[in-house]
């Protein structure tokens, strides 16, 4: 009995994650911004058992950290905390860049093409949400081509991280625009017969992300 009723908490407490992941990412929940048990519970229409569940996990992926009073914020991060995490992101994904390259299936390839194409539409209708999420998914598309579930949890960690730092970067439709030809140059360079080159460029866009990010949270 009690396996039964614990089912249905733990799928609804996944859901609040994957929710409160999503906004964290799109920038929607700012870094430093205090999450209430409360009023996320009135949100989702349920008790505050499964928030705190998820509140739980996201504080354990260093997505949230415990403040005062009992209360959880959004991570925030000093210039060089960020700088050292990007170096670390720039590492992983320029891994990734190459396994994919070498391992890219017709089906991965597929799922790549259509984030982008996703990415694309988000930014022709000037909708910066689906954008950012688009984006996402397109990062998460490569990290799947590698065939390594280690490289891709290690990559997608850094991605949840980072999500409202580097959402600041994506305020207008000109970003929006310069975003997508940014992809463009990089997934030619993924999907190239030379491994190398689709390395250089995942450093090269890792690099220019970066700086905008360092610009946009300054």
């Amino acid at each position: 009995m009690d396996g039964h009723s614990a089912a249905p908490r733990e799928s609804t407490g996944k859901r609040i994650e994957s929710v409160l992941l999503d906004d964290i990412a799109a920038g929607l929940l700012q870094p430093g911004e205090r999450l209430d048990e409360t009023k996320l519970a009135e949100r989702f229409g349920v008790s505050r058992t499964p928030v705190r569940e998820a509140l739980s996990r996201l504080t354990a992926q260093g997505v949230l950290v415990a403040g005062e009073k009992r209360g959880v914020r959004v991570a925030q991060y000093s210039r060089e905390e960020l700088a050292q995490m990007f170096e670390a992101m720039q590492e992983i994904e320029s891994i990734c860049a190459r396994l994919a390259n070498q391992r890219l299936t017709l089906l991965g390839r597929s799922e790549i093409e259509a984030a982008q194409t996703d990415c694309r539409a988000a930014a022709e209708a000037n909708d910066r949400i689906a954008y950012i999420r688009a984006n996402e998914a397109l990062h998460m598309s490569i990290y799947r081509a590698t065939d390594n579930p280690y490289i891709f949890e290690l990559a997608s960690d850094f991605r949840r991280k980072t999500g409202p730092f580097r959402a600041k970067k994506l305020e207008s439709q000109a970003d929006l625009q310069a975003s997508v030809r940014n992809h463009e140059d990089l997934l030619a360079k993924i999907f190239s017969g030379d491994s190398q080159v689709a390395v250089d460029g995942m450093r090269q866009h890792m690099t220019e992300s970066f700086m905008r990010v360092l610009a946009a949270n300054d």
